[in-house]
């Protein structure tokens, strides 16, 4: 079974956010593979255990994303695929990302997509859905079970806190939520081993494809931090005092009624 694996480097959640000219800061930052894309490294390592065959990471980004595929491969993963974007004139949203991710793609072969539902830097949940339909290929998101006997495939989605069970056919794409599965921890001789296998290096020109194809299609028009909350109100007196008083602060001060 050929797996392969969309990821994305992204701030270790437990990073402090520090903007600087309306920009996120880097400086001094400890990147790591986005959350959700753990999951999904996870569940093609387990894959290729019950099935056989080879787990190929890719991720688009600069030089240093590097780090999140040797780490994937340090988990099991067999090789690794880099789209260089330092060279890339202008932004890059989830249109551009899906569509160099499908350049990438398209030369390869494949069974089984797997990415993280959503990356915990943009939440957007777009880019695995849009790869999908660039390939021409089903997808399920939000998956919290994946079984694989034959060319069908059977997953249970997370669906707002309920269950829906769906059964589809390969070549699919799946997306990983949070309770697919417990990502393992890299082992010491992994990560030896992760030093030596193969990673492949591309640039866009590599991908041939069309620049007004790639540009983006949505625009950031500011980044800024959330205001600081206010103290809250303690009420006092019996409750109908408080009840008149919090009615008289919701009409005066919030003018919500």
């Amino acid at each position: 079974m050929n797996i392969l694996v969309c990821l994305k480097q992204t701030f270790d959640t437990e990073e402090k956010i520090v903007l600087e000219d309306g920009r996120i800061s880097e400086e001094g930052v400890e990147f790591v593979i986005n959350p959700y894309d753990e999951y999904a490294v996870e569940e093609a390592i387990k894959l290729k255990e019950q099935h056989g065959g080879e787990v190929t990471v890719i991720t688009v980004g600069p030089e240093r994303a590097e780090q999140a595929l040797r780490t994937a491969m340090a988990m099991g993963a067999d090789k690794g695929i880099i789209v260089d974007m330092e060279d890339f004139e202008g932004e890059a949203d989830e249109h551009t990302i899906a569509h160099i991710l499908a350049g990438v793609i398209r030369d390869l072969e494949y069974d089984i997509i797997l990415t993280g539902y959503m990356a915990v830097d943009d939440g957007s949940a777009q880019v695995g859905p849009r790869l999908a339909e660039l390939l021409g290929i089903p997808h399920i998101s939000t998956i919290t079970k994946l079984t694989i006997d034959g060319d069908t495939v059977e997953v249970e989605k997370d669906v707002e806190g309920d269950v829906e069970y769906i059964q589809s056919k390969l070549p699919i794409l799946v997306t990983a939520q949070q309770g697919l599965n417990e990502p393992r921890y890299p082992s010491l001789p992994g990560i030896m081993k992760a030093k030596k296998k193969p990673l492949e290096r591309l640039d866009l020109d590599d991908l041939d494809l069309d620049e007004e194809l790639l540009e983006a299609k949505t625009e950031t028009l500011e980044v800024f931090m959330p205001p600081k909350k206010e103290a809250g109100k303690i009420l006092e007196g019996d409750l109908s005092e408080q009840v008149q008083e919090l009615v008289r602060l919701l009409q005066h001060e919030a003018k919500v009624i």
